[in-house]
């Protein structure tokens, strides 16, 4: 065999080497990805919510632009030992795989945006885990926090635009129904700071990243929970979003859990509901991305009384006001209360006027608790029997439970 024959076979070889090679490597062409997960409890690893939506449509949803902390379209399982995560996500175990809000919100979000932009989601945390078992130093903190360092170093190895945000909150069952010695608004407001100076160092985005916040509301839970108490505990944590909702800027509104059906009426809010979270998610992150107004969603902006009569001025997002007994099972006096010193419900009848609710009273309401929403029957959650209201807006924003004195 010649030389010469044999330096063109060489050539060849090495030109269908490079050829190969080429067309093995993705092309990666540039994108932006969005990333929104979700930190919290159970209702964040959406345990007991039969999965409504299928991975592999998922995954083919809008060219395949929903990823996962790897950039990839292995959805499903979660744990905080990456190990066991990883191997029970390749084998498509299926035990842990359950219908996360963030699935629908995805959807939503990725309908938005054009071909160039993906929308990474991945939940975080650990189910029956009060707050103080999730704040840095923690192992689901730390594990959260690599699973962005992952998606962001992912993202840059393929010469992508990474960004957080924002992150959605969903924990607060266990600090209503285990009264653990904590300040629930302080460690909030806590976790939030630790949580965006982390993930700026990660990203060295400018803006900070706000807490898209849902609210708990599984006060019939709680074994000492008496709706007519005047001093009643475990309104704290669920009071904790109102006011942060108020009157911090870091925090935005999605919604709260009562007005959709919980699984066997216990804790967990199932599939449908997890799937109406997620929407509420989607618009706030919308208006998140655009700088619009912040959404604080339907809460009370402020309370005030005369003779016998209460007056709830609310912020409303969407007016007219309206009382739905469809969705969520009617409850006395739609969810409202005004509790005395004695342990007395002394409300007798409201009245919508314009964002108002106007409560008469059977004697004056100075020195009580007006609430809306705190009752329901023992060991009960969910839309029909547990804690709740009937007021929502036009849009169907549901009003925020709340537990606020009069004074």
């Amino acid at each position: 065999m010649s030389s010469l024959y044999m330096k063109q076979l060489t050539a060849y070889i090495l030109l269908f080497t490079i050829l190969l090679f080429t067309a093995c490597q993705e092309n990666f062409e540039h994108k932006t990805v969005v990333c929104i997960p979700v930190y919290g409890q159970s209702l964040a690893l959406g345990e007991e919510a039969e999965r409504m939506t299928d991975f592999d449509s998922l995954a083919a949803y809008a060219n395949g632009r929903i990823v996962t902390e790897n950039l990839d379209h292995k959805f499903g399982y979660f744990d905080n030992d990456p190990k066991k995560q990883w191997f029970k996500k390749t084998i498509g175990y299926q035990k842990r795989a359950y219908e996360l809000s963030l699935y629908k919100m995805a959807e939503v979000l990725a309908d938005q945006f054009g071909e160039d932009t993906l929308v990474c989601i991945f939940p975080g945390g650990q189910g029956a885990t009060a707050i103080a078992n999730l704040s840095k130093g923690t192992q689901p903190y730390q594990r959260f926090i690599e699973n962005v360092q992952t998606a962001y170093e992912t993202a840059q190895e393929r010469g992508w635009d990474f960004v957080v945000p924002a992150i959605c909150w969903m924990q607060g069952e266990s600090d209503i129904v285990d009264y653990p010695s904590t300040n629930y608004h302080d460690m909030l407001t806590q976790i939030w700071k630790d949580m965006n100076d982390d993930i700026l160092q990660i990203t060295h985005q400018k803006d900070s990243i706000p807490f898209i916040c849902y609210q708990a509301n599984s006060l019939g839970r709680a074994v000492d929970f008496k709706p007519e108490a005047y001093e009643c505990r475990e309104t704290e944590v669920p009071q904790t979003f109102v006011n942060l909702l108020q009157n911090n800027p870091r925090f935005w509104a999605s919604g709260p859990t009562y007005p959709y059906s919980c699984v066997n009426e216990k804790i967990h809010i199932d599939a449908k509901g997890q799937q109406s979270m997620g929407m509420l998610a989607a618009q706030t992150a919308l208006g998140i991305m655009k700088g619009s107004e912040r959404f604080r969603g339907l809460i009370p902006v402020k309370t005030s009384f005369e003779d016998n009569n209460v007056t709830i001025e609310l912020n409303v997002p969407t007016p007219p006001l309206t009382l739905d007994t469809t969705q969520v099972r009617k409850v006395n006096l739609y969810g409202f209360s005004v509790i005395n010193q004695k342990n007395q419900d002394i409300a007798q009848n409201i009245i919508l006027e314009g964002n108002t609710i106007k409560i008469h009273c059977s004697e004056s309401p100075a020195g009580c608790h007006v609430r809306y929403a705190v009752n329901g029957d023992y060991m009960k959650s969910g839309n029909q029997h547990g804690p709740r209201g009937n007021l929502r807006d036009a849009k169907g924003n549901w009003c925020y439970q709340f537990d606020m004195p009069l004074e």
